[in-house]
């Protein structure tokens, strides 16, 4: 498919100018006269979309403002260009004006955002989707900032966490790297003819240490490289993006705050389907779209599968590992009690509060842990330079 940029009038006779996707010039004539457009010029055009991805606290602004727009009822072509105006950020700016001329030359808004794809969130354009399928926009959108402010502070939380060991374990490095390299090497002989021949283990890994202290450094760096290259691959495809969804579930604490954030977003999403008249299987299927959890997303596909075939919901899913069996269970009493809308909500707010009561426990844990961390590895570093000559001490006091 190419992008014709075009000049054309409106039956009002008013000038407009645009861009429209099509795979041939006559393809894009045709669809300009589909919409009732006469079509003075028409040229392909190379697509200059910045390639920076939008910051986190941009989007989180952006989608804040569209949600106000859509449910404020202002065509979004016409609020977009308005929000634009009051951007400071000049890429921002530009990548917004581009979104509101794809809409204003007919593309559907989950279109101008899915061809923006490596710009905003993964899936971005799926829950856009949703929301305008089932008439709930606005609140999807605003669900999803909720859901993207959880992970924030999750994320704000573990960087606090290990700012001030980081800052001491960099200092530490640098101190014990200049010992391993250029102090310890000389006290090697001088351990080996205090304690004979055999010297201790620690001290004997320490020192190992110490004659490729520059390898070692070299060597971390290119694993912890290989992991951030392994996992960037694994975001390219949705089988690589479940493993490392799976990974990230298997983190203590962490895992579990990410699973309760998910569900919760899972179970608000639902609740707003089910709201605006949507089935259980589309609900099922567009809320897990919305999470941009992959594992979530194929388990509501086969799930909602099962259930069109005409099954209840326990009996079908009894495969499940990422939905819990609570979940399954509520969902099917609220059908009996016709009180499904209630129960999600319900469901939403204590996965939301677990979620919360997570994060408070990571911040409580995660400090000290780190601080224990450091504090062991100088105090390891320092033992094994000073056991050589405990060892003499005690020998001697023996002797005598």
């Amino acid at each position: 498919m190419a992008m014709f940029q075009y000049q054309a009038l409106t039956q009002e006779g008013r000038l407009m100018t645009g861009r429209v996707e099509a795979g041939t010039s006559e393809d894009a004539r045709t669809t300009l006269m589909e919409m009732k457009l006469t079509v003075d010029s028409l040229a392909p055009v190379k697509e200059t979309t910045p390639k920076t991805v939008v910051g986190r606290n941009e989007f989180l602004l952006f989608n804040q403002q569209l949600a106000s727009i859509t449910k404020a009822g202002i065509p979004l072509e016409q609020g977009l260009r308005e929000v634009a105006r009051d951007i400071a950020s000049p890429k921002m700016r530009r990548l917004i004006e581009e979104v509101a001329h794809d809409l204003e030359s007919g593309m559907g808004i989950d279109q101008a955002f899915g061809k923006r794809q490596t710009q905003f969130p993964m899936l971005y354009s799926r829950i856009l989707k949703a929301g305008v399928e089932t008439g709930r926009l606005s609140e999807m959108l605003t669900s999803l900032n909720r859901h993207i402010e959880l992970g924030s502070q999750t994320r704000r939380i573990i960087v606090e966490a290990m700012a001030y060991p980081a800052v001491i374990l960099f200092f530490a490095a640098v101190i014990l790297t200049g010992v391993f390299q250029y102090i310890i090497p000389q006290f090697q002989s001088i351990l080996h003819e205090m304690v004979g021949s055999e010297l201790n283990s620690l001290t004997t890994a320490v020192l190992a240490i110490g004659g490729n202290v520059l390898p070692f450094w070299a060597g971390l760096a290119c694993a912890v490289g290989a992991v951030a290259l392994i996992l960037s691959a694994l975001s390219t495809s949705a089988q690589g993006r479940r493993v490392r969804e799976s990974l990230v579930r298997h983190i203590p604490v962490v895992g579990r705050i990410y699973e309760q954030g998910t569900l919760g977003r899972f179970s608000e999403a639902m609740a707003i389907l089910i709201s605006a008249g949507s089935g259980m299987s589309t609900s099922l299927r567009l809320a897990a779209q919305s999470t941009a959890s992959e594992q979530l997303i194929l388990e509501s596909e086969l799930l909602a599968d099962q259930m069109d075939q005409g099954r209840p919901v326990l009996e079908a899913g009894q495969f499940c590992r990422v939905i819990p069996r609570f979940f399954l269970y509520s969902i099917q009493l609220g059908m009996q009690r016709n009180e499904l809308q209630d129960n999600l909500y319900s469901l939403s707010s204590m996965y939301s509060d677990q979620a919360r009561q997570g994060q408070s426990r990571l911040q409580s844990v995660l400090l000290p842990a780190m601080v224990i961390l450091v504090g062991g590895l100088v105090a390891l570093s320092v033992l094994a330079v000073f056991l050589p000559m405990i060892q003499v001490v005690t020998s001697l006091s023996s002797a005598g």
